[in-house]
């Protein structure tokens, strides 16, 4: 082990070597570096919905950022070291993908936090099972489809920003205060300055630090919130169902479940991508072992108060950049998650960061979700058909999405009122459609089936697109390289079988 930790070990293929830790170290910290804004984003939008609804207590949402973090952990250690038949043991990153926070909110929002984690389980089993059969169902999720839901998940999430853009929605007559806008296009200038001028290994992580240079400027100004670091411990433990035992809600449930079918879809092709960079060939089965893992680090989500789990895209650009393909860099990440995990007072100095920071960030995040679904997009071929699917989905989800009020004049004040688009519907209809991600991506789903003539290609092929989680990212049509693996399989097979000609 000293020899391996001061020297590295060859693995015979380059993506089973270990760098020496003086190596290792600094390449796991580049990948936890550039996954940290987007990890800790949706912890802090979930929880902070839940305690504007009365499910949690502010100080629960260092909680969730902790548990976040440590299953993120797990997850990628799961992923990149592999046990049994879960883990694709390839270089990649696990964290809570953004294709479930507007779903989540949701559920907890008419059901009760309780029915999220209870969801989140459900959707990690799914995964599980459907993992072996999920090569037969990518064919129906083409860039059409995948393009279109990446889109609005960018497009619903905007509102998330302009909360904090304003200073947070919680601060009632404060909200909007020039000093809080101003902060916030600061710390947008600030990602924007890191873009225009910074070197490629800054660029990778502009987010990260427009959050931590728009922070320390904001603390002249007071607008931080710290109060409880001081009484946060040094170290601590995430404990299983915090917030009481999961229930299971049909309709949560089927809600998530077609969450979890975007996930795989993406985790399918970031598996394919980072298969290419390293040189190793995605088969079909390697391909049902990963996406288990997805499924397992999921439920574990569900079990330690966190979130549905996915591959983060744009580490594999990362592994891209570096020329690194050893799966243990990001073993080694893993291992800082999960360290990141026990540790409160770094995930209360987080949760204390100015709603205006997060605000700033967030257009940046957000936005670049939402151009990676245009991206993505880019590679159709656009007719009549492919505009409608586009554009009925998009407006479908919308629906949900647009503020819709009235004033009522009848009393001795007026009073504004909040419309409800589907408040005469049953619950369940209304968990499913109040989301306008799950209402977009079943529209997205059925035109696609629907007015697809099947007359050859609805897209053109390009080498770039990109995920919901990775805006940076290349995108790979995992529906091509799926179909190449199972020829190639086919072909090593029939070469085994007895009479086989020699190839």
């Amino acid at each position: 082990m000293a020899q391996t930790l001061t020297s590295g070990r060859s693995g015979g293929r380059p993506v089973d070597d270990i760098p020496p830790f003086a190596q290792l170290f600094p390449l796991g910290l580049q990948h936890v570096l550039a996954m940290y804004a987007g990890a800790v984003a949706v912890p802090l939008i979930v929880g902070g919905a839940m305690v504007g609804a009365g499910e949690l207590q502010p100080d629960d949402i260092t909680h969730l950022i902790m548990a976040d973090l440590l299953v993120a952990g797990v997850a990628t250690l799961l992923q990149s070291v592999g046990f049994w038949r879960f883990g694709v043991r390839l270089p990649l990153m696990q964290g809570v993908t953004f294709a479930a926070v507007a779903p989540m909110i949701t559920i907890g929002n008419s059901h009760g936090i309780t029915a999220i984690y209870g969801s989140v389980i459900a959707s990690g089993v799914f995964m599980i099972v459907a993992a072996p059969f999920f090569g037969r169902l990518v064919r129906f999720f083409p860039p059409i489809v995948t393009g279109t839901i990446i889109l609005i998940i960018g497009v619903s999430l905007m509102r998330v920003a302009a909360g904090w853009f304003g200073g947070g929605t919680a601060t009632g007559a404060d909200f909007g205060e020039p000093k809080s806008i101003g902060m916030a296009f600061l710390t947008l200038a600030i990602i924007l300055g890191i873009e225009r001028f910074a070197p490629d290994a800054l660029r990778r992580v502009s987010i990260l630090l427009g959050l931590v240079i728009g922070t320390i400027i904001s603390i002249p100004l007071g607008m931080p919130s710290w109060d409880g670091v001081g009484e946060a411990s040094w170290l601590g433990i995430v404990t299983p169902f915090q917030f009481g035992a999961p229930t299971f809600e049909l309709s949560s449930i089927v809600a998530l479940i077609i969450v979890a079918i975007v996930i795989m879809t993406e985790t399918t092709g970031d598996m394919v991508a980072v298969g290419e960079i390293v040189g190793e060939k995605i088969t079909p089965q390697r391909l049902a072992d990963g996406l288990r893992a997805d499924g397992a680090g999921t439920i574990l989500g569900g079990i330690f108060n966190t979130f549905p789990y996915t591959a983060f895209a744009q580490n594999v650009g990362l592994v891209a950049i570096t020329g690194v393909r050893s799966r243990f860099v990001a073993s080694m990440a893993g291992v800082l998650l999960l360290v990141l995990g026990l540790l409160p007072k770094l995930a209360s100095i987080v949760e204390g960061v100015p709603q205006p920071v997060l605000g700033g960030a967030g257009v940046a995040l957000f936005g670049m979700v939402a151009a990676s679904g245009v991206r993505t997009l880019s590679r159709v071929k656009f007719d009549n058909t492919n505009i409608l699917i586009v554009a009925i989905s998009v407006g479908v989800a919308m629906l949900t999405e647009a503020k819709l009020s009235y004033t009522d004049r009848t009393g001795d004040s007026p009073v504004d009122v909040s419309l409800d688009l589907y408040h005469q519907f049953p619950d369940w209809f209304q968990t499913i459609f109040h989301s306008g991600i799950s209402a977009g991506a079943l529209t997205a789903i059925l035109l696609n089936l629907l007015l697809s003539r099947g007359t050859g290609s609805p897209f053109e092929k390009e080498e770039h697109g990109g995920g919901h989680d990775a805006p940076r990212s290349g995108y790979v049509d995992p529906t091509d390289a799926l179909e190449a693996a199972e020829a190639d399989e086919r072909a090593a097979d029939s070469a085994r079988s007895p009479g086989a000609s020699a190839p």
